[in-house]
């Protein structure tokens, strides 16, 4: 499993996906933003009330960490091939960044199918970073010092521009290390690592998205969504 030479993938800037997981990301954190967003947009979503007892709010709380336990006993040997390059994350030049295009290099090499250009039938566990080496995000428990994953990315929610094109030819299994030019970020839609157009480097494991994996991130997705409604005295529901 050496290191594999780096290399360009020269991809189309005429548009800047900024929505779905990606988003959430750089917004917060992986789930519980995406729940503070919708949650502020509309407190009269389709199935919820407003008002929510306390002993409710336990219940889906209890039902989260089920979840969440079930999550990492199936993630435990990922999560520990993903950390094992948690020493990848290191500042980079960032005018380099954005005049190099995407730019990925393969740490592992995966035994799973190849991905290909607008393939999006895959989960991914990642880490992100800014030229300065700050983590934005990560499905990491813990940026800093991770025991387990707290989530698994779903691509097919929709992802920015430069992420699509850095995982083409990625098999799934692999770790593979992309750093994205800002205009295929977020460009001038939104302010990240401190400022616009700023290049974006991510550690990426892609895995299939089949169960009983498939299964445990969607419930543990919903139960998180629950459990954050609940936060906002909102009562979800099924």
């Amino acid at each position: 499993m050496g290191d594999m030479e780096e290399k360009e993938l020269k991809t189309s800037a005429k548009q800047r996906i900024i929505i779905g997981a990606i988003a959430v990301i750089m917004v917060g954190t992986f789930i519980a933003s995406y729940a503070a967003i919708i949650i502020g947009g509309s407190n009269s979503a389709s199935g919820a009330s407003s008002g929510i007892s306390d002993e409710k709010k336990a219940e889906y709380e209890a039902v989260y960490q089920e979840k969440l336990s079930e999550f990492k006993s199936l993630t435990q040997s990922d999560f520990s091939k993903l950390a094992s390059y948690k020493g990848e994350v290191k500042a980079f030049n960032e005018t380099s960044a954005n005049e190099n295009g995407v730019q990925t290099k393969d740490l592992v090499v995966g035994d799973g199918r190849e991905l290909s250009e607008g393939d999006t039938n895959y989960l991914a566990y990642y880490i992100g970073w800014c030229a300065d080496e700050t983590i934005f995000d990560s499905t990491f428990d813990n940026a800093k010092d991770p025991t387990s994953f707290k989530g698994a990315l779903d691509a097919s929610m929709g992802l920015i521009e430069g992420w699509n094109a850095g995982v083409v030819g990625m098999k799934l299994g692999g770790v593979r290390r992309i750093t994205v030019p800002g205009e295929l970020a977020y460009g001038n839609n939104m302010e990240i690592c401190g400022g616009y157009n700023k290049p974006l480097r991510f550690l990426i494991l892609a895995v299939a998205k089949e169960d009983p994996l498939k299964t445990a991130a969607a419930a543990l997705e919903s139960a998180y969504m629950k459990y954050q409604y609940a936060q906002y005295g909102i009562d979800y529901g099924d």
